[in-house]
């Protein structure tokens, strides 16, 4: 009888441990890095797509590397007081001629291993990504000013 005890104090302490520990690991959730992201977009397209693994690997190669050269190119412009509104208008000019001349040398790249309707699909895609990415950013913006808790509200993506 004793023994049956000490066994089940022993199998209680480990599931209490276990418990614990997996409890700690699921309440913080790691953000990810650029590049990891940038990778998870290209292998979701080269999915849709329906790329077989040469191709995607091409592709997710290609992707990436066209998104750190537009990441080089810095953050978006915030407003700044001390700017007048004609040099922040001919500021985002710049930056759209240099992000348009980067797309067209990464379409060059893309049309030597993608169909023209690939590419299409590949840019159509990306926008819908990026429209999802900005509307959850928009709905956390919401949500932290008006004081909700974090995990209030579910999200999708």
């Amino acid at each position: 009888m004793k023994q049956i005890v000490k066994s089940m104090m022993v199998a209680l302490m480990v599931i209490a441990t276990c418990t614990a520990a997996f409890a700690q690991s699921q309440g913080k959730k790691q953000r990810m890095s650029r590049e990891q992201l940038a990778e998870v977009q290209a292998r979701h397209i080269a999915k849709q797509l329906a790329f077989d693994d040469e191709l995607t690997s091409k592709f997710v190669s290609v992707f990436c590397q066209q998104q750190k050269e537009i990441w080089a190119l810095g953050p978006r412009l915030v407003r700044k007081s001390a700017t007048t509104d004609e040099e922040q208008i001919q500021q985002r000019f710049d930056r759209s001629e240099k992000i348009l001349a980067i797309r067209k040398k990464y379409y060059k790249e893309y049309s030597q291993f993608l169909t023209q309707a690939q590419i299409k699909r590949v840019y159509e895609i990306e926008r819908q990504t990026m429209k999802r990415f900005a509307k959850k950013a928009k709905r956390q913006a919401k949500k932290s000013k008006t004081g909700r808790s974090k995990g209030y509200e579910a999200t999708r993506l």
